[in-house]
C-alpha cells in the first residue's frame, strides 16, 4: 500500500502541472480530492490493512492528502491571478516630447544678484533657518520691550526659538566667528507671520549684506549699491535714498528706484507715487558691534537687505505673489 501511495502522490504531481484553466482544476479535484476521490479510495482500504502496519499507513496517507490539497491550493491561487500581463511597445507611434526643467525665477533672480555681489568681492555666507532670540533680535539691539519687535510677526516655536524674520542672524554668526575685515552677503529663506495675499506671503529669500574694516564710510555704503543697482536696473535707472529707521543701523536709508512700468508718472505698481524701493540699508549700529565682540571705536561697517520675491515680481510683470509657491509647470515653464 504505501508503494500505491507514492505512486499516486506522483500522478497527483504530474496531473497538476498539465492544469490550465478552471475547469481542469475542478476535474483534477474530483479526480484526487473528492468524497470518492483517489485519495479518499486509500482511506478506505486502509480498514482491511493488518493492524500493526495502520499507524504508519495512515500517517503516510495524511501527508498524502495534505500535500495534493496544497499543490491543489496554490494552482488555484495562481489561475485567480490570471496570466502575467504582456507588456508591448508599439514602434510607429511618434516619440514623446521630453520637457526640460528650468531654474525658477526667484533663484534666477538670486543667482545674478550674488553674481553681482561676489564680483565686487563679498563673499557668501549661510545660517540656521529656526533662530533664537538673541541672534535674531537681542544681538541687533532690539531690547526686549522694544517697539520695533513689533514691525515684524514672528513665527515662535518656543518663547525664545523662532523661524527667522530676516537673514541678519548670520551676519551676527558671521561676525562672531570672524575678525574683521568682513565682507559677505547672506541669501536665504525668511518667515514672517502675515497674511497670505497677491502681494505678501509668510515665507520670501533675502539677501543681506555686511562690510566691516578700519575706515568704512556711508559714501562706500552707497557706491556699493549704487553700482549694483546699475548693474542689476541698468546703467540710466534713476535712485535716490531716503532716511529711515533700522534698530541695527545708524544711520539708516532706503533706496527707490523710479518706476520703470510709468516712467515716473505714477500708476498702480508704484501707488502713483512714481517710486519703487527696493532695500534697505545704513551703518551698523556701534551696539551690534559691542554684542559681537567688536570695538566700535577701532571698526565701522554697513549693512543692506533686499526681498528677492518682490524684485522678481517687479523684474517679470507678475501680479501674484503666491504663483511662485504652487509649483504649477505652467507658470515655471515661461522662465
Amino acid at each position: 500500500m504505501l508503494e500505491r501511495i507514492q505512486e499516486l502522490r506522483r500522478e497527483a504531481e504530474e496531473a497538476l502541472a498539465s492544469v490550465a484553466d478552471a475547469s481542469a482544476l475542478e476535474s483534477f479535484r474530483i479526480t484526487y480530492l473528492a468524497r470518492k476521490g483517489s485519495v479518499a479510495s486509500l482511506f478506505d482500504a486502509l480498514r482491511s490493512a493488518p493492524p500493526e502496519e495502520r499507524p504508519a499507513l495512515g500517517k503516510a496517507l495524511n501527508e498524502l492528502r495534505s500535500h495534493i490539497q496544497s499543490l491543489f491550493d496554490n494552482k488555484t491561487a495562481s489561475l485567480a491571478k490570471g496570466p502575467a500581463r504582456q507588456e508591448s511597445a508599439d514602434l510607429s507611434l511618434p516619440g514623446r516630447h521630453v520637457y526640460r526643467g528650468t531654474r525658477h525665477p526667484v533663484t534666477q533672480v538670486l543667482d545674478e544678484i550674488k553674481g553681482i555681489f561676489v564680483s565686487m568681492g563679498f563673499g557668501i555666507a549661510d545660517g540656521p533657518e529656526i533662530e533664537d532670540d538673541e541672534h535674531n533680535f537681542g544681538a541687533l539691539n532690539f531690547p526686549p520691550d522694544h517697539p520695533a519687535r513689533d514691525m515684524q510677526d514672528t513665527f515662535f516655536i518656543s518663547p525664545t526659538t523662532l523661524l527667522r524674520t530676516h537673514t541678519s542672524p548670520v551676519q551676527i554668526r558671521v561676525m562672531r566667528e570672524n575678525p574683521p575685515p568682513v565682507r559677505v552677503i547672506m541669501p536665504g529663506k525668511v518667515y514672517r507671520n502675515e497674511a497670505i495675499s497677491a502681494r505678501s506671503y509668510c515665507l520670501f529669500h533675502q539677501v543681506e549684506g555686511l562690510c566691516v574694516d578700519r575706515g568704512v564710510t556711508f559714501a562706500e555704503l552707497k557706491g556699493t549699491l549704487i553700482a549694483f543697482v546699475k548693474r542689476f536696473y541698468g546703467s540710466g535707472t534713476k535712485y535716490r535714498f531716503r532716511p529711515t529707521f533700522f534698530p541695527f543701523t545708524e544711520p539708516s536709508a532706503d533706496i527707490y528706484i523710479g518706476c520703470f512700468l510709468c516712467g515716473g508718472k505714477g500708476c498702480r505698481l508704484c501707488k502713483n507715487a512714481g517710486w519703487l524701493e527696493i532695500l534697505g540699508c545704513g551703518m551698523v549700529h556701534p551696539n551690534v558691534f559691542r554684542n559681537v565682540g567688536y570695538d566700535p571705536e577701532k571698526y565701522t561697517g554697513y549693512a543692506f537687505g533686499m526681498g528677492i520675491d518682490r524684485i522678481a515680481l517687479l523684474r517679470y510683470g507678475i501680479e501674484d505673489i503666491r504663483l511662485f509657491f504652487e509649483n504649477d509647470v505652467r507658470f515655471l515653464n515661461q522662465f
